[in-house]
């Protein structure tokens, strides 16, 4: 795992300040602290940062063909990389390198934008070919990578993260309030629109082709599923459980390939514990685990974890946060994240990766994915029961059942979108992103509003696949847990920019390419079976693990959320921040309101609708107004503010 970033000229051959360069591949030194190197020629610059996992003498980047005439700079890991290296050395290229970065000036020889087909893995990749000055910027099928671009004085720009682009000096920050308010909806910005002004981000299975000043955003993979009806079932599942037991082993080997050693994170329930479990099978031996204890912050897992590493034999480092070390930590985390962060444990997460860092490693495997896959999340289960409602008494009860729940939280200013505002269907996650959104007419202020000026959140998502309405609805909810959730909020906040923060790259098992076709195509009870959330894993986990692992409830890892900023150990700097002074500077919220609301959360009683909006909604006012602090202009509090470790210049 590395970090790159570059720049094309658009309007010629105008050629790229290398200190400039310099200047944006330093403020993600982060993610490659062992080597820097760049590569300008005219109308175009590459460059990396390295974080040396394959080939750890040979592995320099950018690099090129046997003629010089594609160059490319690669963020990520080809799992399947000795299988294409025999490939290419028998379709007669020479290789000079073990690393599988020099795979991608091959693969484009031989298949040109056809190489995504061949390249899986978790990768952003930007590969220049000098010959017909095309400039290919590509991200990986689910969004694991990062890779954000922006436009500026006749040049685009990329970066691995959005720091390197503010680096060139030639990108201001500014808030893209429709950014924000996907936060107050989704839960975190789309996958293409980020939370800054012009600066986008390339989606999932997209790359761009950039040539004679012209910009092209194509797909080249989308997941898919069967028809409702069509999917893979049989009288007896256990072909099924083998062959996920299969890709599951497969897909670990792959992770553990490196040249350097692995470990992995452990919460001690079912998805992270068969990584491990799987991982000392085929090792023959245990590997070392890290796990995080919430002391009063949230559901504590640490008996959980220590009983699954004693039974594995993995020796275990455990990190403790409580309510105020994730207050300490929350600064450090949004700098990381480049955004607002709803999930407060993503804090316990990034000390987690600083952990795995000290101790000398440099990469952990992780269960993140197995939900979206195989329906773990409680909306999934909801929705069962809200579509069984459905059958039997009608949409309209629901609905106003529904709507009289707005109302509590709203009173008369409800949010309500179309019945079936995503890709014309209504998802799980629908109910949810609804009722969340009933805050916005509360806690957004006049000015936010009106440059807001009535647009919709959900007229950003990337929900195009025109097959989503033929399939289970169960189906169209992971479909979408993919595309928003996944790549906009877990691969952020709880994957690649944490653990990258630490100079730690993070593998994700059950997002190898063969374990989410197979798990798209079967049916869904092997998924959601009654109310048992990952069924046919829990089968699989029962071969490899005791069974009180393997038949262990679904516990969602969170910690404490507005009273992390409202309750008596919030940091000093929350009270600068949700003060009417700084509301009042930043214009997003309506002081007034925000005071109001924080009162509220210590007179309602906890379980009510208004509670628990309010509770998100007031994490995600003080996440912004910290975002906006620290890369907006600062001013709002005495915390320090982000600005690139180098200065640039022409």
């Amino acid at each position: 795992m590395c970090g790159i970033a570059g720049a094309i000229d658009l309007t010629g051959q105008r050629e790229f300040p290398a200190r400039r360069l310099l200047a944006m591949t330093a403020a993600i030194a982060h993610r490659g602290p062992d080597d820097e190197q760049i590569h300008i020629e005219p109308g175009v610059a590459l460059g990396a940062r390295r974080l040396s996992i394959i080939d750890l003498a040979g592995g320099r980047q950018p690099l090129c063909n046997e003629d010089g005439s594609v160059w490319v700079a690669f963020n990520g890991e080809l799992f399947e990389y000795p299988e294409i290296r025999r490939k290419l050395l028998d379709r007669g290229h020479q290789l000079t390198t073990r690393c599988d970065t020099e795979a991608w000036v091959h693969l484009y020889e031989d298949l040109g934008e056809r190489m995504f087909e061949e390249a899986r893995g978790q990768f952003a990749v930007s590969l220049w070919d000098r010959k017909t000055r095309t400039l290919i910027l590509g991200r990986d099928r689910v969004g694991i990578c990062p890779l954000y671009y922006a436009k500026a004085d006749g040049w685009l720009l990329w970066g691995s993260e959005i720091k390197a682009i503010l680096a060139s000096g030639m990108v201001r920050a500014q808030a893209d309030v429709r950014g924000l308010d996907h936060l107050f909806t989704f839960f975190c910005a789309g996958t293409t629109r980020t939370f800054f002004e012009g600066i986008d981000s390339i989606p999932p299975g997209h790359f761009l082709s950039i040539n004679d000043g012209r910009v092209a955003k194509k797909l080249y993979w989308d997941l898919d599923f069967p028809d409702a009806g069509q999917e893979r079932r049989l009288d007896d599942p256990t072909p099924l459980i083998e062959e996920l037991q299969s890709h599951l082993e497969t897909a670990v080997e792959r992770r553990l390939r490196s040249d350097v050693p692995v470990v992995t994170y452990i919460s001690g329930g079912l998805d992270s514990t068969v990584v491990l479990g799987l991982c000392s099978r085929l090792r023959r031996e245990p590997i070392p685990a890290f796990t995080v204890g919430l002391d009063r912050a949230g559901p504590d897992e640490r008996a959980h974890s220590t009983e699954a590493a004693e039974m594995l034999g993995s020796p275990l480092t455990t990190v403790v946060m409580d309510r105020s070390k994730i207050g300490e930590t929350f600064p450090e985390l949004v700098r990381a994240a480049e955004g607002p962060v709803l999930d407060t444990s993503c804090a316990a997460l990034l000390r987690l990766a600083q952990a795995v860092h000290s101790q000398g490693y440099k990469v952990v495997l992780t269960g993140e994915g197995a939900d979206e896959a195989l329906a773990g999340y409680v909306w999934y289960k909801s929705q069962k029961i809200r579509d069984g409602a459905y059958q039997r008494i009608g949409r309209t009860i629901p609905r106003i059942f529904r709507n009289l729940i707005a109302r509590s939280v709203a009173g008369g200013r409800m949010v309500i979108p179309p019945e079936q505002a995503i890709g014309g269907v209504r998802p799980a996650q629908q109910d949810m992103y609804e009722m969340i959104s009933q805050c916005k007419p509360i806690l957004y202020s006049n000015a936010m509003k009106d440059r807001l000026d009535g647009h919709s959140p959900y007229a950003d998502l990337d929900i195009t696949n025109d097959r989503i309405q033929r399939w289970h609805p169960l189906n169209q909810s992971l479909y979408v847990g993919y595309k928003v959730m996944l790549a906009g909020l877990l691969m952020i906040s709880k994957g690649d920019r944490i653990a990258m923060n630490a100079s730690v790259e993070s593998r994700y098992p059950y997002l190898d390419d063969d374990v989410i076709a197979f798990s798209a195509g079967i049916a869904p009870e092997y998924k959601l079976r009654g109310m048992t959330e990952k069924w046919i894993l829990r089968q699989v986990a029962g071969r490899i693990l005791p069974s009180q692992i393997a038949n262990r409830p679904k516990t969602m890892f969170r910690s404490s959320l507005a009273q992390t900023f409202l309750g008596p150990q919030r940091p000093a700097w929350a009270d600068q921040l949700l003060s009417p002074e700084s509301l009042r500077a930043t214009g997003y919220f309506d002081p007034e309101s925000v005071q109001k609301q924080r009162r509220l959360q210590t007179l309602l009683p906890r379980m009510t609708p208004a509670r628990f909006v309010f509770d998100v909604a007031l994490t995600c006012v003080a996440s912004t107004q910290l975002w906006h602090h620290i890369f907006c202009g600062g001013g709002l509090c005495d915390l320090p503010v982000w600005s690139p470790p180098v200065k640039a210049s022409d």
